[in-house]
């Protein structure tokens, strides 16, 4: 029986964890984690985290692991989690389990990741010190000169984005598109990916809600003392960003709560935007627990 390796992804909110719990102990096996701010073990309120209850009744990899500090990516956890894969968990069954919505790190697991160089410490402390003087704009017509293609491409409104860009190119005198080759490497095994979606209107109020409740559990104190660390790029992150506003008097507390709602709400539809375009996707309701696992054993 071929190795299978199950992606459970979607939209924010829509019940991701709540599948990845019961399929994990429906196989059981543990669940590798693939939401890339739940990496960070300070954040774990604003980055719905799994509980302590659902860690006590599933392993999981890779959540609460790094220190905001700690520098990460998207090749990195692409490495580390085909080790895990290939040398623990597909040897101990016939199954593997990843859950998450961050589009790059599952597209890192399932496609490969560019071999594109480790900035060092020099150079990034550099570009982190010209964000803070230059400011994001300036850094953006820096890129536009030095590497107009994937200037032109690149999300201009993330300065991590932006800023590895030009390091990459202050780096190796080369541009950040000559090391993008988009390549689709194979996998020892097969992959099953289930995408969980809901009617719009219904996703929205799981959002609300979710927002409500991050509130009740005490966010805005885990923001609070996370204040003095809001420069670090892994604290750029909906939910912490609204609430650092509150904190410095340029929101009321309802009008950074309802900022918090709607800026997730865009991040959904940008998730779903990315995994539509994704024709190995295979969608489902979110409480369609029998018809899944009748997909994953499907010619498994």
């Amino acid at each position: 029986m071929p190795k299978t390796l199950i992606v459970i992804t979607g939209p924010t909110a829509v019940g991701k964890t709540s599948l990845a719990m019961a399929l994990a102990q429906h196989y059981a096996i543990p669940v590798i984690n693939a939401d890339s701010r739940q990496l960070y073990r300070d954040m774990r309120i604003g980055t719905a985290a799994p509980t302590a209850e659902q860690l006590r009744q599933v392993r999981h990899y890779f959540v609460g692991t790094l220190a905001l500090t700690d520098y990460y990516s998207a090749s990195m956890y692409e490495q580390q989690v085909m080790e895990l894969l290939t040398g623990h968990l597909l040897q101990q069954s016939d199954y593997a389990l990843m859950c998450g919505g961050s589009m790059m790190y599952i597209d890192a697991v399932c496609n490969g990741i560019d071999d594109i160089p480790t900035v060092d410490d020099d150079t990034r402390r550099l570009m982190k010190q010209r964000l803070a003087d230059e400011g994001l704009e300036a850094l953006c017509r820096e890129l536009q000169r030095l590497d107009p293609e994937h200037y032109d491409i690149v999300d201009r409104r993330n300065p991590r984005r932006v800023v590895h860009a030009l390091e990459i190119c202050h780096m190796t005198g080369r541009t950040y598109t000559s090391f993008r080759k988009g390549a689709r490497r194979q996998r020892p095994f097969n992959i099953k990916k289930i995408g969980l979606n809901m009617q719009r209107d219904k996703l929205y109020e799981r959002i609300n809600q979710r927002a409500d409740q991050m509130m009740a559990d005490g966010l805005l104190d885990e923001a609070r003392s996370l204040l003095p660390q809001r420069h670090l790029n892994a604290l750029n992150t909906v939910g912490y960003k609204e609430m650092f506003a509150y904190l410095d008097g340029t929101w009321t507390l309802d009008e950074a709560v309802e900022r918090m709602k709607g800026n997730t709400r865009r991040y959904a539809r940008k998730q779903l935007t990315w995994f539509k375009n994704d024709p190995e996707v295979k969608w489902y309701e979110p409480d369609d627990k029998e018809h899944i696992i009748n997909y994953i054993q499907c010619n498994s």
